[in-house]
Formats: structure tokens, sequence, C-alpha cells
């Protein structure tokens, strides 16, 4: 992808999104730009899936449910019960159909950045660190350090957010994602 495509795919988002949605979409593509160049990662690619990580988001939550059910994605109890939690699936459904994205790397990252998944890219991680300490976040506990361990060691960032969003959610399976678990599991080892 060249910045001519990111330049147009902002303008199809700025349409689609309501003006709040986009500025944190801006500021997650932009920070994942700055933790691609702290890593060594491709700096479009980050851009791109950091751009994309929200293009579902301001769908209705009924449509959201239709769209998942028409398309055949997985949906958990949990999702359906709260269908706007289906945005980072149907986020990665969408940058594919409507967008023309067919990087796996970029795809998978979009479909995992709210709950994480085992094992994560180096993609998925800074999408999902990048979501939360982007510059127009400010009520997530341990912000501030979260944003320097970013930084200096995106695993232990990484580790700190899921920590911070189990207690903040609880261990409930009726708050909690399971892959969220499993993601926290994995990495607190």
């Amino acid at each position: 992808m060249d910045a001519i495509c990111i330049k147009d795919l902002k303008k199809d988002l700025k349409k689609e999104m309501d003006e709040s949605r986009f500025e944190h979409t801006l500021g997650v593509m932009y920070t994942c730009a700055a933790l691609a160049m702290r890593y060594g990662y491709d700096l479009e690619k980050a851009m791109l899936a950091g751009l994309m990580h929200d293009c579902a988001k301001c769908m209705p939550n009924a449509k959201k449910l239709k769209m998942a059910e028409k398309n055949h994605l997985e949906i958990t109890s949990l999702e359906r019960k709260n269908p706007f939690m289906l945005h980072a699936k149907l986020g990665a459904l969408l940058a594919k159909k409507k967008y023309d994205i067919d990087d796996e790397e970029i795809l998978d990252a979009i479909r995992w950045h709210t709950t994480g998944r085992p094992d994560m890219t180096l993609l998925d991680k800074i999408v999902y660190v990048a979501d939360y300490i982007e510059p127009k976040r400010d009520k997530a506990p341990n912000l501030a350090e979260i944003r320097q361990t970013a930084f200096m060691d995106l695993d232990k960032a990484l580790l700190k957010i899921l920590e911070d969003t189990l207690g903040y959610l609880g261990a409930s399976a009726e708050h909690v994602d399971s892959m969220t678990k499993m993601t926290y599991d994995f990495y607190v080892k």
C-alpha cells in the first residue's frame, strides 16, 4: 500500500465515522507508525492496519450482528449480547471486501486489536498497544507508564494492558471475551 491509498482511505473513513472516532483512528495510525519505527516494522503496513482497525466501529449494532451472521462469522454468546464487540471481526471483513486489503497480516491485526490472541505477531501487538495508548486516550489506568513502556518493551506493555483490561472488566465470563483471558494466560508465563 502506498501513501496515496492511505490518503484515499482516510477520506473514505472520515465519511463513515463520527468526528471523535475518526480522530481516535488517526491517533492509532500515527501511534502504529511510531511503534513500527521503534521496532523496525514496515511503516506503511502498520499505518494501514492502524487506520483500518475501527472501520466497522460506527456501524449500528443491529447491522453488525446481521452482517456477522450473513458472512458466517463466529459469534460468541457475549458478542451476541453485546454486538458492539463484533467490530474487530467485521473490521477485518470490511477491510478485505469493501476496501480491497488482502494482506492477511494486516487483516489479522484488525481482527485481534480488541482481544489480542496468544502468540501475536509484531503487527498484532503494535495495533493492540497503539489502540490503547494513542494520544486521545485519557481514561485508562497506568496510561503514562504503559505509554513509556510501549517504546521500551512491547510485550511488557501488552501484558500490562491485558492486566488492566481484565482488572477493569472483572474475571466474569459475562463481561470478558475468552480470547482476552487466553491472551493474558499466554503472555503472563
